[in-house]
């Protein structure tokens, strides 16, 4: 009996021999493997990552060229009203804003202390040839505040943008006879 236990014994030894070689194998296989993969994604991301950074200098350049000499288009993708809860946009709303000319076309969703005649004319549709433009660096490097001023509407309404230079933007306005309204949106060079 002793014998055949002993046999048994040495059986399972060898088994369990053979498996811990086969597992360490297997472990140093799948490290190399992992290691491997994270290796070539880094040096896939940090190819992509240069290209993204020279885009960005140039879309940054090219916002700020934008913003001094006004020329780009807000195209409005979220709506926040005063109180209420924020609003998806379709892709229609947008504020096109050149140095002679802004055309608006944005909804207005909110409470307006005196209602127009006309219930086309209930959010922000018009184009303005008088208004009063002023760009300015903000406190954060790569950021920029425009007001704009309109003055040959039927009452007093101003925009205030923020416009960062990774293309996104927001837009405040204020209305005297409508409750405070602002959009989110992206900044678009060169169209009108």
């Amino acid at each position: 009996m002793m014998i055949l236990f002993e046999y048994q014994l040495g059986v399972v030894c060898s088994i369990l021999k053979g498996y811990y070689i086969k597992s360490a194998i297997m472990k140093k296989i799948i490290f190399f493997g992992v290691m491997l993969l994270i290796s070539t994604a880094l040096l896939f991301q940090s190819c992509g990552t240069s290209q993204n950074t020279a885009e960005r200098e140039q879309l940054a350049a090219s916002i700020q060229d934008a913003v001094k000499v006004p020329g780009f288009t807000f195209k409005a993708t979220y709506a926040h009203p005063s109180g209420y809860k924020s609003i998806y946009l379709s892709p229609y709303y947008d504020v096109s804003i050149s140095p002679d000319t802004v055309k608006a076309y944005l909804p207005f969703y909110g409470r307006a202390y005196s209602a127009p005649m006309d219930p086309r004319e209930g959010g922000y549709k018009f184009t303005s040839t008088d208004f009063e433009y002023q760009a300015s660096p903000a406190g954060r490097r790569g950021s920029w505040q425009v007001k704009i001023v309109f003055n040959d509407l039927d009452r007093p309404v101003t925009f205030h943008f923020d416009v960062w230079e990774n293309g996104k933007g927001r837009l405040q306005v204020v209305d005297v006879n409508r409750q405070a309204i602002s959009f989110q949106g992206d900044i678009i060079i060169g169209e009108d």
